[in-house]
């Protein structure tokens, strides 16, 4: 098996709804995002996938978040914008692209992160 991630980044402010706690107020987070690859087989190049593609769909899908207000975006009117549904979200939209994304983690912080992956 192969394995590639690449990494990059978003700031961005929510809060956490039905949440008892001072994450249910308005705060803000410079969010690390971690997008992980694998396959069984490399290409005729010898990638599992090219690093730049890569990084370029999940900075397109960064871009959508970076400096927003997370509760504002739609799908996160209807789910609460916890590090676990972000993970999912940024998951799904890079499943959506094509990509056969394996996991994908977000730190909020250098010590509190979620992944997201599917069974």
């Amino acid at each position: 098996m192969y394995k590639i991630k690449v990494e990059s980044g978003f700031s961005s402010a929510h809060n956490l709804r039905g949440y008892k706690g001072k994450c249910e107020e308005l705060h803000g987070h410079n969010w690390k995002v971690e997008a992980e690859v694998t396959a069984e087989e490399i290409d005729k190049t010898g990638m599992v996938l090219d690093f730049t593609f890569l990084k370029a769909k999940l900075n397109k899908i960064l871009e959508g978040m970076d400096h927003k207000y997370l509760n504002n975006i739609p799908y996160f009117k209807k789910v609460n914008p916890t590090s676990e549904n972000i993970a999912g979200y940024i998951y799904d939209k890079l499943k959506a692209s094509g990509i056969k994304i394996t996991s994908v983690t977000v730190w909020e912080s250098e010590r509190a992160r979620a992944t997201y992956y599917e069974k």
